[in-house]
């Protein structure tokens, strides 16, 4: 009976034990018909054994299944642990039971050669505790059906659950559970030295890496540098937001080296002057001194000495300073606005092409991407109309002026196209280094042309280390919020120019015409319509001084406090950096004073030298990326787009003033043609001009009145932003903190800034309330 229990525990069939599902009740594991003579208390010891003998046998089982076809590497490796390390050592303890019985231990066998079965299950009692968890975490890897517990668990979740089993109070299960988290961080550890010693995504497993390539466009360039993301649930817990943006940023510049260095790079233009990486051993000596637990705050101080090492050496060939200053202030220029004749140019054009397809619409509507009024924009009216704004721009230099390099970029860069619907739906997938900007679901680019469009950048290797694609889209949104507001001003400021709705028009007769009795009534006639149609006219000439009163003030405040001195102040942080490091890098310098330092963190220049004490704060391109995340937050918020109901207010307002406009240039149509008809005698027909000239007033009046109450919803909006802060010189809005929608598409905490080593801070403009008194201002003068 004694051979029939040890070759049982084993994990050999015996006809002690039934081998059926562990689930079972204990007493039904033993084979009462073949043992009819078993006392109870033989039966209870022996139920023990049976639990060990089939957690054994399933054990095996399963994790021969996990080690030969579970999709994670890691997985892997943790139930080859459990089943060469510690399944072994059981079946160890199983040999030494046997050969202490065979040679007739003391401490098992009695008087009369009698082995006690009270000792044998003695012996096996620990591991019962230690199969039963070990047999949890097998279950947890691949759950026998996928009925329990949904299917097979991936790496990052299999290390955190490791890790949350360690905490516990039994000294033998910790010692276990250690030993496996060391297997797994081992094979985690391989995966990522691929990536952060050669930019090479590895071979084995690399869907369970939590770094993946993306899912490029078909239409992409071919000898264009892959694109990576990093997917938030294969992270595992030890990897702070940083630690994973950072490694994101390292294995994508070693990636985009080795894509444009290469052989096969293709044009010997096209490959980066850089020097060769040969820090490896260094890197190799970081990720070595990594020992399991890796401890988060150990992993961080790894990876940012490799990025701080990669940047000295590489980055800074790689990503001058002058590039990236010149590909920001190209957005600060073209999609902030800060050129105004482009804003003009661009709205002056697409209402040209607009009025154009009216006056020629088309007679199908095959491959258009929306039909709104019979009105179809296909994707050449939009490229059209750029490539319009572009020679406009052109056409306003001088021969004496000098080359505006600026243009010619942004001429290649910047694109105008039609919004699909899959670029609706597009999340930010990509790890950030600094916060995410959320705006709201408000949507502003459907004004300059009756369908989404979007004004964008197109971000070359090696800048798309600086620039993700969320990063642009948000550039987008932004420009499409205030493209909305300048087009607004743009349409009210060009009702002036309708000169017959304003004055009389054209002038009235003059003698010796005026002389006649026919002249006189002629005149004493246009004289009492002219009267009629200005004393109507004033209330709408009224809303739409308000109303452009109201978009520029708030225009102005976007576009001067906000904007232009938000840039500045970043510029003046980035240049800050690089004088700083120069500063350092030149002899006799005089050494400066605590107050000059800190003057130099604020970015204000002082005539001092560098103090030698203080370190030199170079931005390399990781900490320039995560100011520049914290400087568009800024103006995200300060431009309040994340605030849903005053963007839903301004919105309105924008449509509000459209349909306003639409009408009064409607009424200057109708007035002409009946003007024609009375003075000229040119009759039409086939339309009551007089009928249709009602119907416009009524619903211009309607119109007007929509207006006016826009405009009270955009200031009493603005009034609650002002009440919403909780003390003065508070931002009115916060970073966002890490959550689950954030942590779905990107990751960020709120101790990024610090984290990094970003010391940037971003320019807080003037509060609302100072744009409250203007407004105010020039109501109360209004009235």
């Amino acid at each position: 009976m004694l051979h029939e229990i040890l070759l049982s525990l084993s994990g050999q069939q015996s006809s002690l034990f039934k081998h059926s599902n562990i689930s079972q009740g204990e007493e039904d594991a033993i084979a009462k018909e073949h043992f009819p003579l078993l006392s109870p208390p033989e039966k209870a010891l022996l139920a023990s054994l049976a639990r060990l003998s089939q957690l054994h046998a399933q054990l095996r089982s399963h994790t021969a299944s996990i080690s030969s076809s579970h999709p994670s590497v890691i997985a892997r490796a943790v139930s080859t642990a459990i089943r060469s390390c510690h399944l072994g050592a059981f079946q160890k303890k199983i040999l030494e039971v046997e050969r202490a019985i065979l040679v007739e231990d003391a401490k098992f066998v009695g008087g009369y050669g009698i082995v006690p079965l009270a000792t044998v299950v003695g012996e096996f009692t620990p591991w019962t505790r230690r199969l039963e968890w070990l047999w949890e975490v097998v279950r947890f890897i691949q759950p026998v059906s996928r009925k329990e517990d949904g299917w097979a668990c991936m790496g990052a979740a299999l290390i955190d659950y490791l890790r949350g089993e360690s905490q516990t109070g039994y000294v033998d299960i910790e010692e276990i559970a250690l030993h496996l988290i060391g297997a797994a961080e081992t094979a985690w550890m391989r995966q990522l030295s691929t990536w952060l010693l050669y930019g090479n995504l590895p071979i084995l497993g690399k869907e369970d890496f939590f770094i993946q390539e993306a899912v490029t466009d078909e239409n992409e360039r071919p000898g264009s540098a892959a694109q990576f993301v990093t997917h938030s649930r294969l992270v595992p817990q030890f990897v702070t937001p940083h630690t994973a943006a950072s490694i994101l940023f390292i294995g994508k510049t070693l990636n985009l080296i080795r894509a444009k260095s290469g052989p096969s790079s293709g044009h010997a233009s096209d490959a980066l002057l850089t020097s060769p990486v040969t820090l490896h051993g260094e890197h190799i000596n970081h990720l070595a001194g990594l020992k399991s637990p890796i401890a988060a705050s150990k992993l961080t101080g790894a990876v940012d000495s490799i990025r701080m090492s990669l940047s000295q050496s590489t980055l800074s060939k790689l990503l001058p300073l002058p590039k990236i200053l010149e590909i920001l202030s190209l957005l600060h220029d073209f999609l902030l606005l800060r050129r105004g004749e482009f804003a003009a140019a661009l709205v002056s054009h697409a209402d040209a092409r607009l009025r154009e397809r009216q006056r020629r619409p088309e007679t199908t509507t095959k491959n258009t991407v929306s039909d709104i009024d019979g009105l179809a924009i296909k994707e050449g009216d939009v490229a059209t109309a750029l490539t319009n704004t572009w020679a406009e721009l052109y056409s306003l230099q001088n021969e004496e002026d000098p080359v505006d390099d600026g243009m010619d970029l942004a001429r290649e860069l910047v694109r105008l196209s039609l919004k699909t619907k899959e670029q609706h739906g597009l999340g930010l997938s990509e790890a950030g280094v600094g916060p995410v900007a959320e705006t709201s679901s408000v949507s502003f680019d459907d004004l300059l042309f009756p369908t989404s469009t979007s004004l964008s950048v197109q971000v070359r290797p090696p800048l798309d280390l600086f620039l993700s694609a969320s990063d642009i889209s948000i550039y987008s949104k932004v420009h499409s919020y205030l493209l909305g507001i300048r087009r607004a001003q743009i349409r009210l400021g060009g009702l002036w120019k309708h000169t017959p709705i304003r004055r009389s028009h054209p002038s009235p007769w003059g003698p010796p015409r005026s002389n006649s009795n026919f002249g006189r009534r002629r005149l004493q006639m246009g004289r009492q319509r002219e009267n009629a149609r200005t004393s109507q006219m004033r209330s709408i000439w009224a809303t739409s001084s308000a109303s452009l009163f109201v978009l520029s003030e708030i225009g102005t405040f976007f576009q001067g406090e906000v904007i232009n001195g938000s840039w500045q102040h970043f510029r003046d942080w980035i240049e800050a950096g690089a004088s700083d490091t120069d500063s350092m890098s030149r002899p006799g310098s005089r050494p400066g004073t605590a107050s000059s330092s800190k003057a130099r963190n604020l970015g204000i220049d002082t005539e001092e030298g560098p103090d030698p004490n203080v370190t030199p704060r170079r931005h390399d391109p990781e900490a320039l990326t995560a100011a520049h995340r914290r400087y568009l937050l800024s103006l995200v918020q300060s431009l309040f787009i994340n605030d849903a109901p005053f963007a839903k207010a301004l919105r309105d307002l924008l449509t509000k003033i459209d349909h306003f406009i639409a009408l009064v240039i409607r009424l200057e149509s109708i007035q002409r043609n009946m003007d024609l008809e009375t003075d000229e005698g040119v009759v039409d027909a086939l339309v009551d001009y007089a009928s249709e000239e009602r119907e416009v007033w009524n619903a211009l009046r309607a119109a007007r009145s929509d207006t006016e109450a826009g405009i009270n919803e955009v200031i009493a909006r603005l009034r609650d932003i002002d009440d919403s802060r909780t003390e003065e010189g508070q931002m009115m809005f916060h970073e966002p903190v890490a959550s689950a929608s954030a942590n779905a598409t990107g990751i960020w905490t709120g101790t990024l800034g610090q984290a990094n080593g970003c010391s940037f801070v971003p320019r807080k403009p003037a509060g609302v309330d100072r744009l409250l008194m203007k407004l105010d201002f020039g109501t109360s003068r209004g009235n």
